[in-house]
């Protein structure tokens, strides 16, 4: 990674970083956009219920299709659940760049500040805290209690520990014992949670896991009227976080020469990240793989450290994999759904392994 040029500022009197000029590989970026546009038809296309792509444009164009169930399949169950995952895979994948690079550590996640983990013990409260439901409505929808219910207590969890974690923030000097904290969090909510699983019943214990698999065939259209704009303004606040992120490359001590002006910058990262996965997390459920390693892949696409070329690259290849995954689970033309998190993580762990290790050998140690 080449060192960013310094240069002198004399109206402001401060250093600023000159970084070289590392443009957004536009052949990469469009690829990947065309690439995610071909899954988003394909994931409309295949499932149970096969639907030809001819036929998908009419509907989508408003011309009558020659079915009409494949209308209700399409605009009820098919094309909100695309749009969850390109919205979840893109937030979730640029919320872990950022933990990446706020903590300066490659096995860092979205979650790593205990905001999955607040959100698991909000569902638990609900789930298994005495609200009896069964498994088999958990997973067929459980009306307005369920869906309603899952998400909201989902979002209270999130919000409490992304509470904390902001007001403590604001007050902690040092990344690592923020992290340090943050694990903490996780270590305590994630307690809570195992001993309400040991004191329930299987059904209750059933339905919590179920939710744990992550699924993005649970968001309807009004809950995906919440997520979108959440996730919208997420990213916006990601992207101002671009410069400092940059500066945080080389550490703490340098951006601060640099005139970062810290406790600000790692307020905004953290706002973003955590908007980003408290939402994913309540309507979707702990999504794994994706943050920790959709930013890898994207280093080793890139060839590089800039966050503005990472930033659009996390954001494509992280909704194009939600919708492989998504496409895999749903293993098409049969009636069995396979957890999302097992999938992404037995298909895309070998994925990432082979790219890295390609890369080592080319290039030397990784994210160099």
């Amino acid at each position: 990674m080449s060192l960013p040029s310094v240069s002198i500022d004399a109206q402001r009197g401060l250093r600023v970083a000159a970084w070289p000029r590392v443009g957004v590989r536009t052949p990469l970026l469009v690829g990947l956009g065309v690439l995610l546009a071909c899954l988003f038809v394909v994931s409309l296309a295949v499932g149970s219920v096969s639907i030809p792509l001819g036929d998908i444009l009419k509907i989508l164009t408003g011309s009558q299709g020659e079915r009409a169930t494949w209308t209700t399949i399409l605009f009820k169950f098919r094309l909100p659940k695309a749009l969850t995952a390109v919205l979840a895979g893109a937030a979730l994948s640029v919320s872990g760049l950022q933990m990446q690079t706020l903590f300066r550590n490659p096995l860092a996640d979205p979650y790593i500040l205990g905001i999955s983990s607040g959100a698991s013990l909000g569902v638990a409260l609900l789930v298994l805290g005495g609200v009896t439901v069964s498994g088999a409505a958990f997973l067929g929808g459980l009306g307005l209690l369920g869906s309603f219910g899952i998400v909201v207590a989902a979002s209270l969890g999130a919000g409490s520990v992304f509470a904390l974690v902001i007001f403590i923030a604001r007050r902690v000097s040092n990344s690592v014992t923020l992290l340090i904290l943050g694990l903490m969090f996780g270590y305590i909510t994630g307690a809570a949670v195992s001993v309400l699983l040991y004191f329930s019943a299987p059904q209750q214990i059933q339905a919590y896991l179920s939710w744990t698999f992550g699924s993005f065939g649970g968001v309807t259209w009004d809950q995906l009227t919440a997520l979108a704009p959440v996730v919208g303004v997420g990213m916006a606040l990601a992207a101002l976080t671009v410069k400092p992120l940059n500066a945080l490359l080389l550490g703490e001590h340098y951006a601060r020469s640099m005139g970062v002006n810290l406790r600000r910058a790692r307020l905004l990262i953290l706002v973003s990240a955590s908007l980003l996965t408290g939402a994913v997390t309540a309507f979707c459920g702990p999504i794994g793989f994706l943050g920790v390693a959709v930013p890898h892949l994207a280093r080793a696409g890139q060839r590089g450290a800039d966050h503005r070329a990472l930033m659009p690259l996390c954001a494509l290849l992280g909704a194009s994999l939600a919708l492989v995954f998504d496409l895999i689970a749903q293993l098409p033309g049969g009636n069995v759904v396979l957890p999302l998190n097992a999938v992404a993580a037995l298909f895309g762990a070998p994925l990432v392994l082979v790219i890295i290790l390609r890369r080592q050998s080319a290039r030397g140690p990784f994210g160099a």
